[in-house]
């Protein structure tokens, strides 16, 4: 599965980490492509090579959303 995260951070400041099929994926503008891996637990860990505070969206990944 493909996954993006969030090049804009939430409110509390999270960078949010997306599968390509996601209802809540933001505008291409507006992501970054991480690359294509089995678990969301994994696309979190290259997000965070980008950004100190990630997490996965609930929508999609919930399984690694803890905020």
């Amino acid at each position: 599965m493909r996954f993006y995260v969030n090049k804009n951070a939430q409110n509390n400041g999270d960078h949010e980490v997306h599968r390509a099929i996601c209802n809540w994926l933001p505008e291409p503008e507006n992501r970054q492509y991480l690359g294509d891996f089995a678990a969301s637990q994994d696309a979190v860990r290259e997000a965070k090579k980008y950004y100190s505070q990630v997490n996965g969206c609930y929508y999609c990944c919930l399984e690694t959303h803890t905020s």
